[in-house]
């Protein structure tokens, strides 16, 4: 059941805006002319709660607000048609003036909630020290980038990357000044990548950048400028860290994230080994996943 839901709220997202307001004036229309064809016996304003819900829902509060104002224009006037050259025309006022704004009301409510539900996500998936996406937030993107990847046929690269002595600078200065520390390497990290590139806090002292539409060369060189702009940072406060980066670059995408992730962390910790502040990179192909060379030689 669960499932069926998210497939068709990912459906009905899928639309435009325009197509799902024309979809909710119509049924707002059809519900007005029920209501003139059955006579004011029959309470269906409550029907009137399905698009203005939806629009609020779906297009954003200003269309929820507009379609329960429509709503009631639509109600008032077939009951005016019905109730012609009756002296009691002022009780449709009366009664629609307070249908409006339980309307109203009702729209505020599912906007707030919708608000209130979308910072949760948004809070789920975001590490709260850095303000980078987490490790979930990391997987769940990287997956809607494969696909992209697969059906446009573009490169995708990965760079993985770890502070250099971190644990020195907590065991010396403190966790406070640790947190700092990764929280100045965050901020310019996200300051220096392009919108559609995602970084995440994947462990501890431990980042990872998605790349999208990057081949080698445009990998390479933001890791090179990274690299400089945080050892810049770190020079400026005095902590004595380095940064080691595995850089990965995926010309078909054949595995899944996990693999994709492994192959730039072994990168990473070939540049560890080979004497840490340094960018490791490689070409992956999908049948050489698991043949990542320790002899790698470093690009400085």
């Amino acid at each position: 059941m669960e499932k069926m839901i998210k497939r068709l709220d990912r459906t009905i997202s899928g639309f435009s805006h325009i197509t799902l307001l024309i979809a909710a004036v119509g049924f707002i229309l059809l519900v007005g002319l029920i209501r003139y064809a059955t006579g004011t016996e029959y309470a269906l304003s409550v029907f009137f709660m399905f698009p203005i819900v939806f629009s609020t829902w779906y297009v954003g509060i200003k269309s929820g607000v507009g379609m329960a104002i429509f709503s009631i224009i639509t109600w008032l006037f077939a009951d005016l048609l019905l109730l012609s050259g009756s002296a009691e025309v002022h009780i449709p006022l009366i009664n629609e003036t307070f249908r409006l704004i339980v309307f109203l009301f009702v729209s505020i409510l599912v906007w707030e909630f919708k608000q209130a539900l979308e910072n949760q996500k948004q809070i789920a998936r975001t590490d709260t020290l850095t303000g980078m996406s987490n490790r979930l937030s990391f997987f769940e993107i990287a997956e809607r980038e494969m696909s992209r990847a697969r059906r446009f046929n573009y490169s995708l690269s990965i760079i993985y990357m770890d502070i250099d002595n971190f644990k020195f600078v907590n065991d010396n200065s403190g966790h406070r000044v640790g947190d700092r520390l990764l929280k100045v390497v965050a901020d310019t990290i996200l300051e220096n990548i392009r919108n559609i590139d995602v970084a995440a806090r994947i462990g501890g002292d431990e980042l990872g950048i998605l790349l999208a539409e990057t081949d080698v060369n445009g990998a390479l060189a933001l890791a090179q400028k990274l690299q400089k702009k945080l050892d810049e940072q770190m020079s400026r406060y005095l902590w004595p860290v380095t940064f080691s980066m595995g850089v990965a670059t995926f010309p078909n995408i054949g595995i899944s994230v996990g693999d994709m992730l492994n192959v730039a962390d072994k990168l990473m910790y070939v540049a560890k080994k080979g004497g840490k502040n340094k960018i490791i990179h490689q070409v992956v192909e999908v049948q050489a996943v698991n043949d990542v060379r320790a002899d790698l030689i470093p690009n400085i």
